[in-house]
C-alpha cells in the first residue's frame, strides 16, 4: 500500500487550543519519520508528525525525543538545517513547484517556493525565497529557547506548531480548488547538519544520494 497521510478538519474558526498543549491535536493521525539515511551517525531521534486544516489554515505539528540539540539561528532564512530542525516540504498542486518549510527548534523559519530544484552556487535554478511579510503571517509556537548553545547533550524532547494560512500559498500557485479536491503531495525531514551527532531522516523513503529536494519520493496528502 502506498504511503499517504490524512490531514483531519477541525472546525472553522479554529477553537483555542490548537497550541502546544492544544486538545485538538488528538484528532490528528501521526505519523514518524524514520529513515535515516546512512550517512549520518548513530544518533536516531524519534521524531512525529500530526497535521491539522480548517477553512483558513495548515496546522503542523513535530514532536522530537532527540539529544545533542542545537539551536544558533535566529533571523528568518538563515540555515536553520544546520541546527536541531524539522522540515516540511509540500507541493499543492502537481504541475507545479513546492514549498520547504524548515523550523528549527528555536522557532526560526526558512521558506522557498521552488520550481527547479537543481543545484546552483547560489542555490537552485528557480527558486523564489518566501517575502519576510508573507513570512510574518505564519505563527510558530516552540518549546525551546530560541537559541541552544552550547549544545544539549542530555535526552531533550522538544516540539514545533506551525500555523501557515492558505491565502499566503495561494500568492505562488493560485487558488487550491474544491477543498474535496485537494491532493497534495510533500515530504516530512528532521536533521542537524553540523551538531555532534548529524543526522538526515525522512517519512518517506529517499535514493541513494542524500538530497531532501527531490520531489520523486513525495508521496500523497489528502485533506479531509
Amino acid at each position: 500500500m502506498e504511503l499517504s497521510y490524512l490531514v483531519r478538519r477541525v472546525p472553522t474558526p479554529t477553537p483555542a487550543g490548537i497550541g502546544l498543549d492544544g486538545p485538538l491535536w488528538r484528532q490528528a493521525d501521526q505519523l514518524g519519520i524514520s529513515h535515516f539515511h546512512p550517512s549520518g551517525s548513530d544518533h536516531r531521534p524519534r521524531t512525529q508528525v500530526r497535521l491539522l486544516h480548517d477553512a483558513a489554515s495548515l496546522f503542523v505539528r513535530f514532536d522530537v525525543d532527540d539529544r545533542y540539540v542545537i539551536s544558533r539561528a535566529t533571523h528568518y532564512q538563515d540555515m536553520v538545517c544546520l541546527d536541531s530542525c524539522v522540515e516540511f516540504f509540500f507541493r499543492p498542486k502537481r504541475r507545479l513547484g513546492y514549498f520547504n518549510v524548515e523550523i528549527n527548534c528555536g522557532g526560526t523559519l526558512l521558506w522557498y517556493y521552488i520550481e527547479d530544484p537543481r543545484r546552483t552556487e547560489t542555490g537552485f535554478v528557480k527558486f523564489t525565497p518566501v517575502s519576510a511579510e508573507d513570512a510574518r503571517q505564519v505563527t510558530i509556537d516552540h518549546s525551546m529557547p530560541a537559541v541552544v548553545f552550547p549544545e544539549r547533550t542530555e535526552p531533550t524532547h522538544w516540539s514545533i506548531v506551525c500555523r501557515i494560512p492558505l491565502s499566503v500559498l495561494e500568492r505562488y500557485v493560485g487558488p487550491p480548488g474544491a477543498r474535496g479536491a485537494w491532493h497534495w503531495d510533500g515530504n516530512f525531514y528532521k536533521c542537524a547538519d553540523h551538531s555532534s551527532h548529524p543526522h538526515w531522516a525522512s517519512w518517506a523513503p529517499l535514493g541513494e544520494t542524500l538530497n531532501f529536494h527531490e520531489p520523486r519520493f513525495f508521496r500523497p496528502i489528502f485533506f479531509e
